[in-house]
């Protein structure tokens, strides 16, 4: 951990511009330092507080206190750190014009979370029939709940109360998995908007007659048509934040090749993000080698789906190959530790996909996954590693049972639930840094009923940001904001 207490290097003032096809998302850059002069109103919020954020995939930076001015784009245009020549005046006139907000004693300011796979449907069924093989847990459980969501009302439903539930964990941008009705998905959409959690939202495919149930299927054509007009609908919605549409095949096992094919070519002729599930497990990473004779990566890459705006959900049996098509593509890895326990059989080597250059971040997978916290998916992913870096079955000699490379600290699982996510979805999220969005939550380690065991107020920064990590819960989330707008207050 890199500790900084006078503010870290600030970038100069510039422009930029994120082309989501349809969609533009003009970003203004700032800088504490140089010749800009910094002014207050105008929609601006100021922010007081230490925190905590990556310094690299590696390190995190601890901030002693510090005033964060964001704009009303929500956009941080300047890092004021309390040694500053300017610090007492900036802050004076931050509260003369009422919009200060200090934290208090024992309160951190920590990025919002990226979730890299949620799928929404499944909320419904969280935490339950997670003892069954993948393609029974899919056929007995998941499609008959899925299938639920053509009636609006539940729909709206379950997915406000997720929502809710993941802005309420810090979580502010996500990748979501919806069904195959274009109404649901959309409801889905208009309820992130409104509720202002950025969202990539796809509408799932599944049109294979022969693998899928009669009762939760779509024709290749109308598939495909439903699918584009979704992409136009979610193109129409305009949010500060952002809302975007995302091409869904479920995944290879369910689609049929017309199906998928067609999918490629709506993924370049509009541009959009495209994601789906690839080597999630062996039912699935066999099934794809028996239709195809090669691998999920190179399927896909062979359909069109596999760019530099795809995300891959799980990806546990890429080989070498597979993750160098990943990193020449610039496609990213969703890491889903918990649904991986569940129905992966096998650790994803993260550290090996890192290594040749392949952008991972990290998701929950609910409901395979049955935790919708991030600090819950950070702790899982390094539990996991150490796991494959020392191995489990106590009858191989020691210096012969793990995979020597795997292990990931707190630290580099929380880069990828913060920078690891934003970069996969191309948002320049994830830091407090001066030319990043304002997604950012207070975690309070002394909240009523969550008390961190944290006694020395002379407690190491080092030391904090771990209990944080390892011990904190919903309770300790005290306020979160998206895009410069408060989205959940404790």
């Amino acid at each position: 951990m890199t500790i900084l207490s006078k503010g870290g290097n600030q970038k100069r003032a510039e422009s930029a511009v994120i082309n989501f096809e349809k969609r533009w998302v003009y970003v203004l850059r700032g800088s504490s330092k140089g010749g800009d002069m910094l002014h207050l109103g105008d929609g601006r919020i100021v922010i007081e507080g230490s925190a905590f954020s990556s310094q690299d995939e590696f390190s995190v930076t601890y901030r002693e206190k510090s005033l964060y001015v964001v704009a009303l784009s929500g956009m941080i245009e300047h890092v004021i750190p309390v040694s500053s020549d300017d610090y007492s005046s900036i802050r004076e006139e931050a509260s003369r014009l009422g919009c200060l907000t200090s934290l208090q004693k024992g309160q951190y300011l920590l990025p919002g979370f990226v979730d890299l796979h949620v799928h929404s449907p499944q909320w419904a069924q969280d935490g339950a029939a997670l003892d069954e093989p993948l393609e029974r847990w899919l056929g007995k459980y998941t499609f008959p709940t899925e299938s639920r969501f053509t009636d609006n009302r539940y729909a709206t439903k379950v997915h406000s109360h997720l929502v809710d539930t993941l802005l309420s964990r810090g979580t502010t941008t996500v990748l979501y998995f919806d069904t195959i009705y274009r109404n649901s998905a959309t409801g889905l959409a208009q309820i992130c908007a409104e509720k202002g959690q950025r969202a990539f939202v796809g509408k799932v495919v599944m049109d294979d007659p022969e693998a899928n149930p009669e009762y939760y299927r779509e024709t290749t054509d109308e598939a495909i048509a439903e699918t584009e007009r979704f992409i136009t609908e979610i193109y129409d919605l305009n949010t500060p934040q952002g809302v975007y549409p995302v091409i869904t095949p479920r995944f290879i096992p369910s689609c049929t090749d017309k199906g998928l094919e067609a999918l490629g070519c709506l993924a370049s002729q509009y541009q959009c993000f495209t994601q789906t599930h690839c080597s999630e497990g062996d039912w699935e990473h066999a099934t794809v080698w028996e239709r195809f004779g090669k691998s999920d990566a190179e399927a896909l890459n062979n359909f069109g789906l596999l760019t530099d705006k795809t995300v891959m959900h799980h990806c546990v049996y890429l080989s070498e190959s597979d993750a160098d098509i990943f990193a020449r593509n610039g496609a990213a890895v969703a890491h889903c530790p918990y649904s991986n326990a569940y129905f992966a059989s096998a650790v994803c080597p993260v550290r090996r996909y890192r290594g040749q250059g392949v952008t991972v971040g990290m998701g929950t997978d609910i409901s395979g996954g049955y935790a919708p916290s991030m600090y819950e998916v950070i702790r899982m992913a390094a539990i996991a590693s150490r796991m494959l870096e020392y191995g489990v079955d106590m009858k191989i000699a020691a210096d012969r049972r793990g995979v020597p490379g795997s292990l990931m600290t707190l630290d580099q699982a929380f880069w990828l639930a913060t920078v690891g996510g934003a970069s996969a979805l191309h948002v320049n999220t994830g830091r407090l840094d001066a030319g990043y969005i304002w997604d950012a939550q207070i975690v309070d380690v002394h909240a009523a009923n969550a008390d961190l065991p944290i006694f020395d107020e002379e407690e190491e920064p080092k030391v904090v940001f771990q209990k944080i990590m390892n011990l904190s819960g919903p309770t300790n989330i005290k306020k979160v904001w998206c895009q410069g707008r408060v989205v959940y207050e404790g």
